[in-house]
């Protein structure tokens, strides 16, 4: 009983720890109805470049499974006398188990590929840089519309 419930909760935590990724065609909330300034420009190259992974939580959700699944294992070896301390320590264990674990398996989860596009604006023809994800399938050649807003830029194909 007590598996299944754990079981359940790990599965809640760690769906939660994974969001939608960060792609290039995907807006925050608060992005919405906000204006950007448009310039056209060129393709002249791009390279694919890695995206390293983020542990903002710190494995949070590891450590919280970990300390649950620790604490159920250490009462079940105590069984009887001293089986609260058995369950205390498997959960103290268990937690930086389970937050190392939590770490890693984020930092595994939000790491990426990516590409920096080199970029000649047509208006000035001046050469900019920009990294992001390529689920639109530019190409170096293409003539592209470059959406810049507080210091974020964004290709997108011109039409």
């Amino acid at each position: 009983m007590h598996f299944k419930i754990l079981t359940l909760l790990a599965s809640g935590l760690l769906l939660a720890a994974c969001g939608v990724g960060d792609k290039n065609t995907t807006y925050e909330r608060g992005q919405i109805g906000q204006q950007g300034q448009l310039f056209t420009g060129k393709i002249i190259s791009m390279t694919q470049v890695d995206i390293a992974g983020t542990s903002e939580n710190g494995g949070l959700a590891g450590a919280v499974v970990g300390g649950a699944l620790g604490g159920v294992g250490g009462s079940a070896i105590g069984g009887g006398k001293g089986s609260a301390l058995m369950a205390i320590g498997g959960a103290a264990i268990g937690a930086l188990a389970g937050a190392a674990a939590g770490s890693a398996a984020e930092q595994a989860a939000t790491s990426d590929t990516a590409y920096e596009f080199f970029v000649r604006k047509d208006e000035t023809g001046r050469m900019i840089s920009v990294v992001q994800t390529n689920e639109l399938g530019l190409q170096p050649g293409d003539n592209v519309i470059l959406i810049e807003n507080k210091g974020v830029t964004r290709i997108r194909k011109k039409y």
